[in-house]
């Protein structure tokens, strides 16, 4: 269990980990070539490519290529773990790029909205894909600057990536029977996201005072 997950995984994340990356990953343990970071950069590719496939319009489809990154997302570390190939730049680099793979996600799903004839101004849906964009960058920001500054925030949000890009597959692929569902997953983002860091600002102000 010690390669599966890590510490700061939750629920969601440590679920796919277990069930779906683990399977995955010893099997890629004979290719003595193969790096970690590789597997990272591919992951993060996959990621965005289904941020691409969801601003065109095709929601399933996008969520499909979402599953696949997801799990790829997790195979990373676990392979690093594995084989001992563990490195901070390692480390660094999957940080880094869930960033690319977030914010395609995000962007591609606001723009998936825009697309449709739903009643909601398109002004607002931008003003929406802003903040769930900004509110998701922050979730990750914040808790690295917390951690160089010393700043308990507390246990692990439930608004981690691993959460965040749940929602959006989910939702991408009930487009399928209810074309306007990933709405559900914007205002989610929105919500979730910066109502955490709404929180975590005030526990920051209360640890200066």
């Amino acid at each position: 269990m010690d390669w599966q997950t890590k510490p700061t995984d939750r629920f969601i994340l440590k679920w796919i980990k277990v069930k779906l990356s683990a399977r995955i990953t010893p099997k890629l343990i004979k290719y003595k070539w193969l790096s970690p970071w590789q597997i990272t950069l591919f992951s993060a590719a996959v990621g965005c490519i289904a941020g691409i496939v969801f601003a065109t319009g095709h929601g399933f489809l996008a969520g499909c290529i979402a599953v696949v990154s997801q799990v790829l997302d997790g195979v990373d570390g676990q392979y690093a773990r594995i084989t001992g190939k563990q490195t901070k730049g390692g480390a660094f680099w999957d940080s880094a790029l869930d960033r690319y793979s977030d914010g395609f996600m995000i962007i591609g799903l606001t723009i998936y909205l825009l697309r449709l004839p739903i009643p909601m101004p398109r002004e607002l849906l931008i003003l929406l894909g802003a903040l769930a964009l900004i509110g998701s960058n922050l979730i990750s920001y914040s808790s690295a600057r917390a951690q160089t500054l010393d700043i308990n925030l507390g246990k692990p949000t439930l608004a981690s990536k691993g959460t965040r890009f749940s929602a959006m597959i989910i939702c991408a692929l009930g487009s399928v029977v209810l074309p306007g569902m990933p709405v559900i997953a914007l205002i989610y983002l929105v919500l979730h996201t910066n109502l955490v860091i709404i929180r975590r600002l005030k526990m920051a102000h209360n640890h200066n005072g």
